[in-house]
């Protein structure tokens, strides 16, 4: 190449005409917005067409190409006076400049690529000494230190050529008449739907340079171009010969698009147009969730549907109405639950797994944090699990488990689908757009039908009714079931130990039984089947669909003789289950069809955990607070007679309590568990043993 052996001045002069030739009026336009506009932003590929040979050099030698184009830049005339200091930035670097962060090497040092990530940390926007002015303590000349690098650079003598006295002399540095640039340091990490088997999410770190700081926040899906070279480490005062590994920024990408990150072919376009109108769809893809879990049928088609989602809304008066789904298992151990997220977080494009036990709030939602090593002692704003599915799923393992200070945080990430941070000078809100799935084991071990779920779950029914659809996944013992479960098992691990064999024996034949684990769906294209479904598709409701629902509802409501059987909020979750319905068909109508199938889907979870025992009503109460319309009509019974017996003698005994109870028609039994479970709630308390107060009166 005869760039390589060309001069610096040569180089320059080239860049110069090129910009004369074909990037003019871009520069006159920079210029005239200068400072809201500072740099020059290309294509590579602009380059690329009007000089190959420039712009393969470029990638080879990006310290010498970019500080030629700036100083090129500089000379060239503006229709502004003074000039503006203008950088240069190239973005859409061709596909062979692309490399994984697991896959950078020492080769790719000094060169220019970009790199794809997620944002993990963000440091605060500092100062940044580019030019500095130190004053001579002896004769009091200025002399001036271009700096380099993040160690200060001091003038090694008084310079004569600045006008100075030659002599070594102490200075002061002028930091008034220096020259600052803002700078910021992120993190990225690996995509986790890259990583497959539990690997560790490798993590590079940036550095940023005036007009790109500031607009990157944790959980941005981000392309770093820019160049990679090696970072000095020390121990204590020991140079070390292994380097870090950092990136200068030229130019960040923000994935913009949802899913952008799957590069979906012409081809495979094709195959999920065709797929979309098989007549099976939807067994197909419920069959492709977790093949090797027998039964749970209904729950698999809600998954299903949580996997494609509904339609998000930005309503007019800045108000937005969330498309995605919340799903919770309960139930009981050895259910396959845990099993179930891990595979739903294998089938999102973008998921991240993680357990309740061993996540804090800020594991979960955001932080703002004191990091040492890569913050510097600087507050860094670090994202946390909601913040990383962005777009995608979240599946959170044993979420009782949780402290209750950590659940708390996450009433807002579920709801407004965002998270506020507001610790140590930073004010932040990072988006959370993601469906959570979560799982959760009774407090007593197993789940009792005959008992109200947020009796039996370590969570507030504030949190509970977030949850668009809550399925109890239980085990009791009934031959013909137990039969069919005992035979799917034996035959999966029939089937496993067959493939393993066949696999060492170098075999690729699959009989019946092997091809019965297998899912109808493979989890690849199954997974660009999905991020297709939601970038593409966003149905929306006939009139035939908005009629059913709206009936269902009202008449629901109004056939209830007490209580409330559920809310509008249980409506957006019809019409949220209702799109994904119509999503998995590639649809751009939700039918009467997609909105029956949200009403038999919805019937069931309510049918399980929503039915009053005593008066067999649906009670959405029973989710929302924890107290059914019936028992709240108890207890009601109960403070009265409290209060009563309470303002003769200062108080109500068991006895005297259990006797005018049973006068207005209660049992003993229901005496007892309504007294415990309002001692629970805090509404009455036991200054003596079998001696009872109203908390207020």
């Amino acid at each position: 190449m005869q760039l390589a052996e060309a001069g610096l001045d040569t180089i320059i002069e080239k860049w110069e005409r090129f910009f004369y030739d074909y990037c003019k009026e871009e520069i006159d336009n920079a210029a005239l917005r200068f400072p809201e506009k500072r740099s020059l932003l290309l294509d590579y590929w602009v380059i690329d067409t009007h000089d190959a040979e420039m712009a393969e050099y470029m990638l080879e030698k990006p310290f010498v190409a970019l500080y030629a184009a700036e100083a090129a830049l500089r000379k060239m005339d503006m229709p502004v006076d003074p000039a503006p200091k203008l950088h240069f930035r190239v973005r859409n670097l061709p596909e062979g400049q692309k490399i994984g962060i697991r896959d950078l090497r020492s080769q790719h040092l000094g060169t220019f690529i970009a790199v794809d990530g997620l944002v993990k940390k963000v440091t605060e926007v500092r100062p940044k000494l580019e030019d500095a002015a130190f004053q001579c303590l002896k004769c009091g000349a200025v002399i001036r230190v271009q700096q380099n690098g993040t160690v200060l650079q001091e003038p090694l003598e008084c310079y004569e050529d600045q006008g100075g006295c030659g002599r070594r002399t102490p200075f002061t540095l002028l930091t008034e008449d220096s020259r600052f640039i803002d700078s910021q340091k992120i993190e990225i990490q690996e995509n986790p739907e890259e990583l497959r088997g539990g690997a560790q999410p490798l993590r590079l770190t940036i550095y940023l340079e005036d007009d790109l700081v500031g607009n990157i926040v944790p959980g941005d899906r981000v392309t770093v171009n820019g160049i990679l070279h090696g970072q000095e480490r020390r121990r204590g005062n020991i140079k070390l010969t292994e380097f870090n590994k950092v990136m200068d920024a030229n130019t960040i990408e923000q994935k913009e698009q949802a899913f952008e990150e799957v590069q979906i072919s012409d081809e495979e376009e094709q195959k999920i147009r065709e797929l979309s109108q098989d007549p099976l769809i939807y067994h197909k893809i419920k069959e492709s969730i977790a093949p090797t879990i027998y039964g749970l049928d209904t729950e698999k088609d809600a998954l299903a549907l949580q996997l494609f989602g509904g339609v998000a809304k930005q309503m007019p008066d800045g108000t937005r109405i969330r498309g995605d789904m919340h799903i919770l298992l309960v139930g009981d151990p050895g259910t396959a639950k845990s099993q179930l997220l891990r595979y739903m977080s294998l089938i999102a494009p973008r998921s991240v797994y993680t357990s309740g036990k061993s996540s804090s709030a800020a594991g979960l939602t955001a932080s703002a944090v004191r990091s040492d090593e890569f913050g510097e002692g600087r507050w860094t704003l670090e994202a946390g699990a909601l913040v990383l599915a962005d777009l995608g799923v979240a599946c959170v393992d044993e979420l009782d488990k949780m402290d209750s200070k950590d659940r708390a945080a996450l009433h807002q990430a579920m709801e407004q689908q965002e998270i506020s941070v507001a610790k140590a000078g930073i004010n932040a809100t990072l988006k959370s757009r993601c469906s959570l799935l979560g799982a959760a084991n009774p407090k007593f071990g197993r789940f009792d039908e005959f008992a109200s779920i947020a009796e039996q779950i370590n969570m507030p029914p504030a949190l509970l009714s977030r949850f668009d659809l809550i399925f109890p996944v239980t085990d009791r013992p009934e031959r013909a079931r137990d039969t069919n479960l005992a035979t799917h098992i034996l035959e999966v691990h029939v089937a496993g130990e067959k493939m393993e064999h066949d696999h060492h024996q170098g075999l690729a034949t699959l009989d019946e039984l092997e091809q019965k684990v297998r899912p109808a769906i493979e989890p690849e294209f199954f997974r660009k089947y999905i991020a297709y479904a939601k970038r593409t598709v966003f149905p929306v409701l006939t009139d035939e669909a908005v009629e059913k629902l709206k009936s269902y509802y009202v008449n629901v409501r109004a056939a209830a003789r007490e209580s409330v059987p559920f809310t509008p909020r249980q409506l957006e979750a019809f019409v949220r289950i209702a799109e994904a319905s119509a999503r998995i068909r590639l649809s751009e109508e939700v039918t009467e069809a997609d909105a029956q199938r949200a009403i038999d889907i919805v019937d069931y979870y309510l049918e399980k955990v929503g039915v009053d025992r005593e008066t067999g009503d649906l009670d959405i109460d029973i989710i929302t607070t924890g107290i059914s319309h019936s028992q709240k009509d108890k207890m009601k019974i109960l403070t009265g007679i409290i209060k009563d017996l309470s303002d003769r003698e200062d108080f109500a005994s068991m006895r005297d309590i259990k006797t005018r109870a049973l006068e207005e028609g209660l049992t003993e039994k229901t005496v007892e568990d309504m007294m415990a479970k309002m001692i629970r709630q805090g509404i009455i308390y036991e200054p003596k043993r079998g001696r009872y107060k109203l908390t207020s009166e």
